[in-house]
């Protein structure tokens, strides 16, 4: 977790440097836009680790298999109410954001992406979400229509509508932003 954030500190330092060095340039209008790379840089700074449900998988205890190729084991501590959306079955894809406590990891919200992946309905809204960060919409009608999709931080980017999830389900998704709770059920 340490290197994790040597290496976020070091990606940011570049990126201050490089952004430094595109001013000299056009001064005026490079100010500008160098600002607004800046904070998208660090917008886009991801904390989430991602990987697959390992067989040491318990009612406590998450193993999960990182992209990376390494086995990570976090605890879910009943008196800080971890956040499992999606449930944990060995072999599905998931999202973890997490903490270190007492020498190990502490998970503080699992996503199930496995689970997350398919066909979702409402009353006005008929999508699916799809591995590779894409969503195909069912309605020709709808005006903004989700066409990608992707985790930052816990929470749910559609286009560029940010949500929290609140329930995941194997046929229920519950997700919220400023606009609202929107609620979704699994199409067939």
């Amino acid at each position: 977790m340490k290197r994790l954030v040597y290496l976020l500190m070091a990606m940011m330092l570049v990126g201050v440097v490089s952004v430094g060095c595109r001013q000299t340039a056009k001064p005026e209008q490079d100010a500008v836009d160098s600002d607004s790379v800046a904070i998208q840089e660090v917008m886009e700074i991801d904390s989430t680790i991602y990987g697959v449900c390992g067989e040491g998988t318990a009612m406590h205890t998450l193993e999960l298999v990182t992209d990376g190729g390494d086995t990570l084991y976090y605890t879910m501590r009943v008196e800080e109410d971890a956040d499992i959306l999606g449930g944990m079955m060995v072999g599905d894809r998931m999202a973890v954001m997490g903490k270190e406590a007492d020498g190990g990891l502490v998970a503080k919200r699992v996503i199930n992406l496995t689970t997350l992946l398919g066909k979702w309905t409402s009353l006005d809204k008929n999508f699916e979400i799809v591995e590779g960060g894409m969503v195909n919409s069912n309605v020709e009608a709808e005006s903004n229509p989700w066409v990608s999709w992707k985790i930052l931080n816990g929470r749910l980017l559609l286009n560029t509508d940010t949500f929290d999830i609140v329930e995941l389900g194997a046929d229920s998704l519950y997700i919220e932003n400023s606009q609202g709770i929107f609620v979704y059920k699994r199409a067939q």
